[in-house]
């Protein structure tokens, strides 16, 4: 039976919370289970593609000859019948323009810092032969290490004569694009780089757009005359390079390879930027090839030619995610425990033979897992106990919801997917014309002592995805009765994406289905169950003991609170005075404005939590969809009205 969409993603990878949503995809944080490396994975809907479809197809083979110090990498591409799944590089600290709305402004040491990364990768891109077209603060993230990292190639271009050759297509983000390029001239893609480049350095030093109005005609008028203002706090040096590459006239810009050595730039340092590689293509690490060949039982020979093929599958991630393990100084070592499609079964169709030689295997299966101690760490916050047992199997976690690796239904239809893909998608190889969906996940088994009474509410035990601008749940669902989650939702396509894209289309919502469970079998080993209880910490006792404690980060606002409570009911009584739709759990509230016609234009998460050092009250910040600077002013209100 073939594996479905969700069950090809999960055969590699843990999949945990949601942590951004763009135009046409959402990134979730995974784990590879075979490094326990920390990931960004971006799904996107094949369907919700349409006119972007190339754009995928174009970031994908632009990152796969990326290999840049500066560079988010690229470790894995999964392609499905009905998604395509982007394994990435994980920056825990999130982009560069929450860093800038945290900070107001950067100081002008800080800014160079950063600045000079940014031109860094840019001259590699360059190099390379390519236009990114689509710099901002919001394609630059921070790593651990608080370094950049840029992302986002949809839009780059590679001409076929090199970068000498002119360009047409208006694309990128309205605030950042050159004069040429908005008034439908032919353009460099260097030279509109270079622009985009000016606008950055000034949203670091100044904390603000040079060129900024809601209307988009008036915007393109202020880009075109190339008039802005310069705060009182900026230096002569600082402006100077700012007038040298936001020129109107791009001849009289500066280029990248000036940039490199520029007196602004060389303050402070002794030599140029450098943009080469520190981490070149073609290079094979010997450490990572041995730990692979001993884990695969191949010969080292045979694994270093499986590796150099680069095909961007398991073989590429395993290995790149081993090199990133030992180029932070950690051992190169694989963990040692059995991924979860080792669990995965079919489920059984009937729950009553328990004596077939079906749940004779199913058991032997159990009892080999257990005898090599090779547990898988997988979050199962939904375990049951079925009438008679007491073994509990490891769940999968999947957009917030838990799949589990039992049969769930015995009565759910296999479902078939659609071929609706655009022209200019290829059919995916090793599929069959069925595309069957993993069970759906598991409804507590409430027994009959226990079970509510008509009228009284019910817990909720699956965690609705904040980071989502579709609707994920029916209202009123029975008991035995749980959402359709075999499939990574859609998304809706927002309009206002941070500093949005010219090229960006509309949205489309999926509905979410439903599919009655049947009974379900439980299992016969007690040992598992407490294993999994072990190693997974609870991911609600949080909202249970209190606020979480944290360090202090550049996106959490300190208060002079100690009151956490206290905080939490400012924040609910003054956000629907500024016409903020909200929704409370725990401390964290997720928040939504609406447009005139009940759009979603706005989308972020306010936590109230509790700095370690110093001890306080702090107002954790996260935006999940909309525009940047909305969403900026927005909650910049929102603070300063509140009594902290």
């Amino acid at each position: 039976m073939p594996l479905s969409d969700a069950a090809e993603l999960l055969k590699y990878y843990e999949v945990y919370d949601t942590i951004g949503t763009g135009g046409f995809a959402k990134v979730k944080l995974g784990r590879h289970i075979l490094t326990g490396e920390k990931v960004a994975i971006k799904i996107m809907e094949k369907k919700n593609l349409g006119e972007d479809l190339p754009r995928v197809k174009t970031e994908i083979e632009t990152m796969k000859n990326m290999s840049h110090q500066h560079v988010c990498r690229l470790y894995h591409v999964i392609e499905t019948h009905s998604r395509i799944y982007l394994v990435l590089e994980y920056c825990p600290g999130g982009e560069l323009f929450d860093y800038i709305i945290a900070k107001a402004h950067l100081s002008e040491e800080e800014t160079r810092v950063f600045f000079r990364q940014i031109v860094s990768a840019v001259a590699y891109v360059h190099n390379k032969g390519y236009a990114h077209r689509d710099l901002k603060p919001e394609n630059l993230l921070i790593d651990d290490d608080h370094n950049l990292k840029l992302i986002d190639f949809g839009l780059c271009a590679k001409p076929k004569g090199g970068l000498g050759d002119e360009l047409m297509t208006c694309c990128g983000s309205p605030a950042y694009a050159a004069p040429e390029l908005i008034q439908g001239k032919a353009y460099f893609g260097a030279e509109a780089d270079v622009w985009s480049m000016g606008v950055l350095l000034y949203t670091l030093l100044c904390g603000s757009l040079p060129f900024d109005d809601d209307n988009h005609m008036a915007l393109f008028r202020k880009i075109t005359r190339g008039k802005y203002w310069n705060p009182p706090w900026l230096s002569s040096d600082s402006i100077l390079l700012l007038k040298q590459m936001m020129q109107v006239d791009p001849k009289r810009r500066l280029k990248v390879g000036q940039l490199l050595d520029h007196p602004w730039m060389m303050k402070g340092y002794s030599s140029p930027v450098e943009w080469h590689t520190r981490q070149p293509l073609g290079h094979i690490d010997d450490d990572c090839i041995i730990e692979m060949a001993v884990h695969m039982k191949r010969s080292k020979q045979s694994t270093m030619h499986l590796v150099s093929e680069w095909k961007y599958d398991q073989t590429t991630a395993t290995y790149l995610l081993l090199l990133a393990k030992k180029q932070s100084g950690r051992p190169v070592r694989l963990l040692r425990y059995i991924p979860p499609q080792e669990v995965i079964f079919p489920p059984m169709h009937d729950s009553t033979s328990k004596n077939s030689l079906y749940f004779s295997e199913y058991e032997a299966h159990i009892e080999e897992v257990l005898d090599k101690q090779r547990i898988p760490l997988i979050a199962n916050n939904t375990q049951e106990t079925h009438k008679g047992t007491d073994i509990h199997l490891p769940a999968m976690r999947l957009d917030d919801k838990v799949y589990s690796p039992r049969g769930t239904s015995h009565t759910a239809k296999l479902e078939r997917f659609d071929g609706t893909d655009s022209k200019e998608n290829t059919p995916v190889t090793n599929h069959s014309g069925d595309v069957f969906a993993l069970p759906p996940p598991r409804t507590p088994v409430i027994s009959k002592k226990t079970r509510p009474k008509k009228g009284s509410s019910t817990p909720n035990n699956s965690k609705s995805n904040t980071g989502s601008a579709c609707k994920e749940q029916s209202q009123g669902r029975a008991p035995d009765q749980s959402p359709h989650t075999t499939e990574l939702e859609a998304l809706a396509l927002s309009p206002e994406r941070r500093s949005r894209s010219l090229d960006t289309a509309g949205c489309q919502s999926d509905s979410v289905q439903k599919r009655k469970g049947g009974k379900v079998f439980g299992s016969l080993e007690r040992g598992l169950d407490k294993v999994i209880t072990m190693l997974t910490p609870s991911k609600k006792r949080a909202i249970r003991d209190g606020p979480r404690k944290i360090k202090a980060q550049y996106n959490v606002t300190l208060t002079s609170q100690t009151n956490a409570d206290q905080v939490l009911r400012q924040i609910l009584d003054i956000l629907p005075e500024k016409n903020v739709n909200f929704v409370q759990k725990g401390y964290t509230v997720t928040c939504k404005t609406l447009s005139d016609m009940g759009k979603t234009t706005l989308h972020f998460e306010l936590e109230v939590c509790l700095l370690q050092k110093p001890e306080v009250v702090g107002i954790l910040r996260q935006r999940l969809k909309g525009n940047s600077w909305i969403y900026k002013n927005l909650v910049e209100d929102l603070l300063l009205s509140l009594s902290i």
